[in-house]
């Protein structure tokens, strides 16, 4: 099974600062201690927003990589 499958997703592609964020907080309140999160986004703030918020909140930011048209950001939930 690959993981992609498994592994909770947020697709904040046409939102604007600070919605990427905040869906996100939001979304990880649901999650386990632990779990990934990726965030799908476009807005050119997130790539800021994004690790300034996990460090923030005390979550692991595992990093961000290139699609043809947004970004993907990788979150593990921390306590």
């Amino acid at each position: 099974m690959d993981m992609s499958d498994t592994t909770p997703t947020l697709d904040a592609i046409g939102l604007l600062c600070p919605l990427p964020v905040l869906k996100a907080r939001k979304r990880l309140k649901s999650l386990a201690q632990g779990e990934i999160l990726t965030i799908l986004a476009d807005d050119p703030a997130a790539i800021v927003d994004v690790p300034h918020f996990c460090a923030e909140a005390g979550h692991e930011f595992l990093g961000q990589s290139d699609a043809p048209d947004h970004q993907i950001y990788r979150i593990r939930k921390g306590g």
